[in-house]
């Protein structure tokens, strides 16, 4: 592929700080993106990275003086910034986005600090992709209480976020996760964004692992379209997918690589949610270059949108792993043979 050709390929720096025991450290930024420049296959390398804008990565309130050293840092490593997690959850700040007080107050500045710093590094020469990730930061329970009336009050959080970044020339993209109230099936997640009614400032960051989940109905048993005992009857996975992919990439606008076992889990302050793979685990029930393919291809995909780089999210897994470096090849192996097989040429 040649030089301006899609799409660039991004690693993931949250992995260095979430999904990890209560005992491990976190990895620090520095370091992630060490492995992440020293990762090579076959003479590729990854493109760029995608950020967690929280400490202690990257703090919310860096000032310009930290944004241009960070932009020097990653810039000068041969790397790109592409996409960025906004702290919009209470633990790190934010607030519940159906919170019509503090809540969404605490929202939306995170929001707004996520944009400015984003567009800084777009003004530095940095940065050419990506957007900004937000949640509803609200346990599905809590929800659960007033469906119809949670979902309205987060929309309007999400479209005065919409307001927020299109002052600063972004867009946003709701993570597919389970455990986030009104995002936590593919049927509610769509509810959510036709009641926002941005698409052109509001997307859906597809991520390989947690929109399997969607297809189990943990949290939605009303809305699952097989039962995890069929998970390797590749025929049933595969219809169950492709109808999720079917109904939410029309609003796909960023994209993570990622293997799933089809368990859940709980910690911390998250509710029933999905853990990530390695690229390598035998165990994984998506094949990662055709399920891949479901989201990436078609003339309603989201390179059709403006996307310009996927990224893999492999979050969730013990300091050991992740400080290997052979980790990193492995991911990047599995990210190369996704843009061959379905990669995009301007």
């Amino acid at each position: 592929m040649g030089e301006n050709s899609y799409p660039k390929l991004h690693n993931a720096m949250w992995p260095g700080l979430v999904g990890k025991g209560e005992d491990e450290p976190p990895i620090a930024l520095d370091k992630m993106l060490d492995m992440t420049q020293a990762a090579e296959v076959d003479g590729v390398k990854f493109d760029g990275v995608d950020l967690f804008l929280a400490d202690p990565h990257t703090s919310i309130d860096v000032d310009d003086d930290g944004i241009k050293a960070l932009a020097d840092d990653i810039g000068g490593r041969g790397l790109a910034v592409g996409s960025a997690v906004a702290p919009v959850w209470p633990p790190v700040g934010g607030g519940s986005a159906m919170d019509e007080g503090e809540g969404r107050t605490a929202f939306l500045e995170a929001v707004r600090k996520a944009c400015a710093i984003m567009s800084r590094l777009s003004d530095l020469g940095v940065r050419q992709s990506g957007v900004v990730r937000i949640d509803t930061a609200t346990g599905v329970g809590e929800w659960a209480e007033d469906p119809a009336g949670n979902t309205a009050k987060m929309a309007e959080t999400f479209r005065q976020a919409c307001d927020i970044a299109e002052g600063h020339g972004e867009r946003l993209a709701a993570e597919g996760e389970i455990c986030w109230g009104g995002m936590h099936s593919w049927r509610d997640m769509l509810d959510l964004f036709e009641a926002v009614g941005r698409p052109d400032t509001l997307g859906y960051q597809a991520d390989m692992a947690h929109s399997m989940l969607y297809t189990l109905g943990y949290n939605a048993p009303e809305h699952a379209l097989m039962s995890p005992d069929q998970l390797d009857d590749s025929a049933v996975l595969d219809a169950a997918y492709q109808k999720v992919a079917d109904a939410l990439r029309p609003w796909t606008i960023d994209f993570h690589v990622a293997q799933n076992d089809g368990t859940v889990h709980w910690q911390g302050s998250h509710d029933k949610t999905g853990r990530h793979c390695m690229a390598t685990d035998p165990n994984g029930k998506l094949d990662v270059v055709k399920h891949s393919g479901m989201w990436l291809t078609g003339d309603d995909g989201p390179f059709t949108r403006g996307m310009r780089h996927i990224c893999w999210d492999g979050c969730m897994f013990p300091n050991a792993v992740l400080e290997d470096q052979q980790t990193w090849n492995d991911i990047l192996a599995a990210m190369i043979k996704v843009r061959d097989a379905h990669g995009w040429s301007e």
